[in-house]
């Protein structure tokens, strides 16, 4: 008996994924986690040192859903500028039959990452946002200032820090010309990190680093901290001194941040215990509490999880209509 594959690009995944929805279907897809309704394994991590090359290969599945997804993604910094890409495989979860690819560049990646940092801001960002730190120009710059935007629109000034300043500056560029800021909101470029962070509402790190980026000293009172750079042991953005100052800490899985997160330097440093963080979908599901006072010090440390790639994956193909090739196996 003949199947069929269906085979999806960019265009068409980009056409059909859409950051509210996004950041809405991510949020059901971590509760399902949390609450034990969903299937993980761990991240193979794969390196091709000499194109300083980083592969991750994840997998998920939420139970009862009718389809399962392995994703591999890529970023090659080796080139000017990095190169990113990626391929989604979505299974039939009765038959394990592939039903479809998503040739997407990344972009599902890249979406859920935004949107989980969206999610995060819900539940922990101030009620009002006026001011933003985003250390990183990369992709996750533009995306997280457009998740964020979606649950905590009004921003009335942006500060973009990076290592590169030729990099810095196309990011403040793109931001103002492509993404929705609102009238009289200013975005500019920081001299430091310091600077960038002191006095902002919300900071978002989203960097390789392999040192520690920001300290607790520059955070102002009342602040919330997303980072989401650390995905892999040797990756990391906070001192661990953000962890221990902080009055909540809240990871997007416990077992995954303990081996790879900003979570994981805190504990190897004695200044966190692995049990204390809350999960971002035991907040979600109303299980644990986030943000209860305006002075709070939050902390959200992302590192990037299958399920995540199950649930934009669905939106893609529930969405898609005709769209895409189909092949007959």
């Amino acid at each position: 008996m003949g199947r069929t594959v269906r085979i999806l690009d960019e265009e068409d995944v980009r056409a059909t994924l859409d950051m509210a929805s996004c950041i809405d279907a991510v949020q059901e897809a971590l509760i399902k986690y949390s609450t034990g309704r969903s299937e993980q394994p761990s991240v193979i991590h794969l390196e091709v040192p000499e194109a300083q090359g980083e592969i991750h290969v994840k997998a998920g599945h939420l139970h009862g859903a009718p389809r399962y997804v392995v994703k591999v993604s890529s970023g090659f910094y080796g080139t000017e500028p990095p190169s990113y890409d990626g391929v989604v495989i979505v299974f039939d979860a009765r038959t394990g039959a592939p039903v479809a690819f998503l040739l997407d560049n990344g972009f599902v990646t890249d979406q859920r990452t935004a949107a989980a940092g969206g999610v995060a801001a819900r539940y922990l960002a101030p009620e009002r946002v006026e001011t933003v730190a985003v250390i990183g120009t990369g992709i996750q710059a533009r995306a997280q200032l457009e998740a964020l935007a979606v649950v905590r629109p009004g921003v009335c000034e942006v500060k973009i820090w990076g290592r590169n300043p030729d990099r810095a500056r196309r990011c403040v560029e793109d931001v103002r010309l492509r993404l929705d800021v609102p009238e009289g909101c200013a975005v500019d470029s920081a001299a430091s990190i310091q600077h960038a962070v002191e006095g902002a509402d919300v900071v978002i790190t989203c960097t390789g680093s392999r040192e520690p980026l920001v300290r607790a000293e520059w955070l102002a009172l009342g602040v919330h901290v997303t980072a989401l750079g650390s995905d892999g042991p040797d990756k990391q953005e906070l001192h661990p001194d953000v962890l221990a100052r902080a009055d909540l800490v809240v990871v997007d899985s416990r077992d995954q941040c303990a081996r790879m997160g900003e979570l994981h330097h805190a504990i190897d440093a004695g200044l966190f215990q692995e049990d204390r963080p809350v999960e971002l979908g035991e907040i979600c599901a109303g299980e644990r509490r986030g943000r209860t006072r305006s002075d709070q010090l939050t902390v959200c440390d992302l590192t990037g999880l299958g399920v995540q790639d199950v649930a934009a994956a669905a939106l893609v193909l529930e969405r898609s209509g005709t769209r895409g090739r189909v092949l007959e196996l």
